[in-house]
């Protein structure tokens, strides 16, 4: 399937916050099946116009999208999809775990940013980072439309989207309920933030909801590998032409990672994953403030888990054994 064809449309969007313009995708333009949004993007007027835009290039209107299927929580992926129910009265679909700070629930948007805060204590962050942190969170929250009415998605259920039947496929990591929606017939995964082509999906600090944030990750690389799609439709940037091979850079990145992670805790001693995060990434701004040490937790939990770093009770971690060569067999799939 190419980029643009007659029944499935790339659409580039305008994304102001994050790195990166993101891509939403129309399925059934040409009439085959239900008009189907994959992703929607931040609600701003710009934006609005963007995407009304990009639909009427396929020769429709956002009047008449039948559904939108989410492929996470995030603002930049489902921020504007508010509007567009609004407009058009389409389904929106996206998975159980993310579907309360999706639409978003009170009680489970408090509890999130409960946990957030909780993880920014746990992580040693200072307080000015932590301030500003907040401010680019209450940003994006700014940047999603209502309370649309949501329903879920379960992992393997199928939906028809124009003439494809898609199945959801959960891949957490990024986020707890984070899917990718699978074309068999045509072999094209939607991958959302699950692959993408140039940069490695946060885990960690994306969502903090997620205990285990790097294994479950890893196991959604490996069922990436398994699926074994022909190409991946990412939520930024361009076409992947072989997930497959990509799924398999981003576990040796990881691994590669962990190590630089053991490195510093063997060089600097015991260290919570604010120090380790500055070592890996230096002086950090805006979302990154929030990625960086969310990222180093994740590896650093990674490790605790399988006994090969310690933690005390005030964040600190320490090697649990001294030798130069630890095993990290097990710790990475191997595929």
């Amino acid at each position: 399937m190419r980029t643009d064809s007659d029944d499935a449309r790339s659409i580039g969007l305008e994304n102001t916050v994050f790195e990166g313009s993101n891509t939403v995708y129309l399925l059934g333009a040409d009439g085959t099946g239900p008009l189907t949004l994959v992703d929607a993007g931040f609600d701003t007027p710009d934006i609005r116009d963007q995407l009304a835009a990009g639909m009427e290039a396929a020769g429709h209107a956002v009047a008449d999208v039948d559904q939108i299927l989410l492929t996470h929580y995030h603002g930049d992926h489902a921020g504007l999809a508010g509007w567009v129910q609004s407009e058009s009265g389409a389904e929106i679909r996206i998975h159980e775990l993310d579907a309360p700070v999706a639409a978003p629930d009170e009680a489970a948007y408090r509890d999130l940013r409960e946990r957030q805060e909780a993880a920014f204590e746990a992580w040693g962050m200072p307080e000015p980072k932590r301030e500003a942190v907040r401010v680019v969170l209450d940003e994006e929250t700014d940047l999603a439309t209502g309370s649309p009415s949501i329903e879920p998605i379960a992992d393997g259920e199928t939906v028809r989207a124009g003439p494809h039947e898609l199945t959801a496929i959960h891949l957490p990591g990024h986020t707890a309920g984070h899917v990718g929606y699978h074309a068999a017939d045509v072999g094209v995964l939607w991958s959302g933030d699950a692959l993408l082509p140039r940069y490695t999906p946060n885990v960690g600090g994306a969502d903090v909801r997620l205990d285990g944030a790097l294994a479950a990750y890893l196991e959604s690389l490996e069922r990436i590998v398994a699926t074994a799609p022909e190409s991946a439709w990412p939520g930024h940037r361009d076409r992947i032409d072989d997930p497959v091979g990509r799924a398999r850079e981003i576990i040796e990145h990881h691994r590669e990672r962990t190590r630089r992670v053991i490195r510093v805790l063997r060089e600097r001693g015991p260290a919570n994953a604010w120090a380790v995060s500055h070592e890996l990434f230096g002086e950090l701004e805006d979302i990154h403030i929030l990625h960086g040490p969310g990222e180093a937790s994740a590896h650093l939990e990674h490790l605790t888990d399988r006994g090969l770093v310690e933690r005390d009770g005030d964040g600190t971690y320490a090697l649990a054994s001294p030798t130069d060569d630890l095993n990290l067999e097990g710790l990475f799939p191997a595929v």
